[in-house]
């Protein structure tokens, strides 16, 4: 007969268990053991962290990875306040997650109680809601509406503030069906004829229409319905950081990333668009601060948040907008162009842009005796499997991985991208392994980024996670020191790190099986071979040139005109 009466601790796990979580990333402590513990006797595999940060940022690397919603539970105080940057990070970037986190009985709430921080002041600003639990009756609920609200939407962090005793109190478990959660939050609006129509009106009226794809179409649904839309009417396009893979990306329409360190062509075919067809973005100031397209453009926007739709058809007057599931919108805008038969008179358009893509090649100092990062990726873009997933840290790594590392699958390369937070590479690829495990792995890191999160090191190599990690090492903050280049005289006040430390050798302590140090470019490729073939764990350190700067970019205050290319970039005549 089943028991009637739970825990709380027990009613937290059964629900977790109902929503179909079977792995959460946490950190233990005395006000969660409760909880703790009643996983340990559960299906849900429970993966540890070096710290609480890693925790959250590994939740949130499976949420990116997979369509579920990644589950980070920690206990109270300085365990909660650590998860605070990897929320506020999922928040910035529209990532669904759930941090449980333990605290003191309620009897010592607002008290100067030992591990007490008031955790909706904290959080409020960053999250999509905090839940304080107030009743052990409302736990169920709570838990489950959570989940779902983290996923709806525009989605985002939810933090649960759960007291110690309300672990431990024993409450009836009703079990809530998930349709009364789902029902709520799971609503699709479509688009009318008429406003298809009008959509279609714009359209075929422009001869240079550009798609400017974002990270809201960055999951299996969004990605199919783009394809789609555009396999119809082959219009080209550019995409956000964030928005990388969700088309194939070596398409002949496509022009890869556009902003700050977007790819020429993508910076040069923006300066000649007449019809801007933003799709779930967020309009990132490193991209819509260096173009007037509000000006010699005109705008068709979709995306599912209201409070930025109605900030954008207040800045930049679109002429379409509408508010929405963008997969939902693009497949109701493909089914009405099809029914009708809409064709676009853009084909001198779409030969431009093909032309231009092979005209604009990256590239990087191949002269240089010091291994260049553009040519490390460049070698191990021609590598990836079209499946491998694919981290990074922050910094010149990051964006030179953007550039370089072509990929044709979305959610493939998973990055933190409008709050920039360094350290997050490692955690997010032991996320995205426990989501995806049939999928390489690879973390692309700089050593300032990797330092930051180092303990992460030894959550792969003593649990054995099939990670690879490569570690350029320029032995400094390479994007903050080309910074102080231009802008600063030259003068580097805390940007190098001189002293050289073995990070293979650390490695190789934490029970990685593989563990190579490359300082010679001759090294190299033989080096990314047996690194990528390795089964299990595997870290290659490469020394790379602390004077290489990343190509192109639009400095701050600068247009797309004003992009400089360095002294590499060139263009070929066709």
């Amino acid at each position: 007969m089943e028991k009637n009466l739970f825990s709380g601790a027990e009613l937290i796990v059964r629900s977790l268990e109902d929503l179909g979580v079977s792995c959460i990333f946490g950190y233990t402590g005395a006000a969660i053991l409760p909880v703790m513990d009643e996983l340990a006797k559960s299906s849900i595999r429970i993966v540890i962290n070096a710290n609480e940060q890693c925790s959250a940022f590994s939740a949130a690397g499976y949420s990116r990875a997979s369509e579920q919603v990644g589950v980070a539970i920690v206990t109270s105080g300085p365990a909660i306040t650590n998860t605070l940057t990897a929320v506020a990070d999922s928040y910035a970037d529209s990532i669904p997650l759930v941090v449980i986190a333990g605290q003191v009985p309620e009897h010592k709430l607002g008290t100067d109680s030992f591990q007490h921080i008031d955790v909706a002041s904290v959080f409020g600003p960053t999250a999509k809601k905090v839940y304080s639990v107030k009743s052990i009756n409302n736990l169920e609920m709570v838990i489950k509406d959570a989940y779902f609200l983290a996923k709806s939407g525009k989605p985002g962090p939810v933090v649960i503030d759960l007291p110690l005793n309300l672990q431990q109190k024993e409450v009836t478990y009703e079990g809530l069906p998930l349709t009364r959660f789902s029902d709520v939050y799971e609503q699709d609006v479509h688009l009318s004829d008429k406003q298809c129509e009008q959509f279609f009106d714009l359209l075929c009226q422009a001869k240079h229409p550009l798609l400017y794809l974002g990270g809201g179409l960055n999951n299996q649904e969004g990605s199919k319905a783009i394809r789609r839309f555009n396999g119809l009417f082959r219009i080209p396009s550019v995409n956000t950081l964030m928005a990388k893979g969700v088309v194939d990306e070596t398409g002949a329409m496509h022009q890869g990333m556009l902003g700050m360190f977007g790819t020429p062509s993508a910076n040069t075919i923006i300066q000649e668009n007449d019809l801007f067809l933003a799709i779930g973005v967020r309009w990132d100031d490193r991209v819509a601060e260096k173009v007037g397209f509000a000006i010699h453009a005109k705008i068709a926007f979709i995306d599912i948040h209201p409070e930025k739709v109605q900030q954008i058809r207040n800045e930049r007057r679109p002429t379409f907008s509408f508010i929405g599931n963008a997969a939902t919108l693009l497949n109701d805008l493909t089914d009405w162009g099809m029914k009708h038969a809409i064709t676009l008179d853009i084909e001198p358009w779409r030969r431009y842009a093909a032309q231009l893509k092979l005209s604009w090649p990256l590239d990087y100092d191949r002269q240089s005796p010091s291994i260049q990062m553009a040519n490390v990726l460049e070698i191990l873009n021609g590598k990836l499997a079209d499946d491998a997933i694919v981290t990074t840290g922050v910094g010149n790594h990051q964006l030179f991985s953007a550039q370089y590392l072509q990929r044709k699958k979305p959610r493939t390369f998973l990055t933190c991208g409008a709050f920039g937070t360094m350290g997050s590479g490692m955690p997010l690829a032991v996320g995205a392994v426990s989501a995806m495990p049939s999928s390489p792995v690879i973390v692309v890191d700089g050593d300032g980024s990797f330092r930051m999160n180092m303990g992460e090191l030894f959550t792969i190599g003593t649990q054995h996670l099939p990670i690879k990690i490569l570690l350029m090492n320029n032995h400094a903050d390479g994007m903050v020191y080309n910074l102080e280049d231009v802008s600063y005289g030259r003068r580097h006040s805390a940007t190098c790190r001189n002293e050289d430390v073995r990070f293979d050798q650390i490695a190789k302590l934490c029970g990685f099986g593989f563990s190579k140090r490359v300082v010679q470019t001759s090294e190299l490729e033989s080096a990314i071979d047996a690194w990528l073939a390795w089964d299990g764990p595997a870290f290659l350190e490469v020394i790379t040139d602390r004077n290489e700067v990343l190509y192109p970019v639009v400095r701050p205050g600068s247009s797309y005109k004003e992009m400089e290319l360095g002294p590499n970039i060139k263009r070929i005549s066709q």
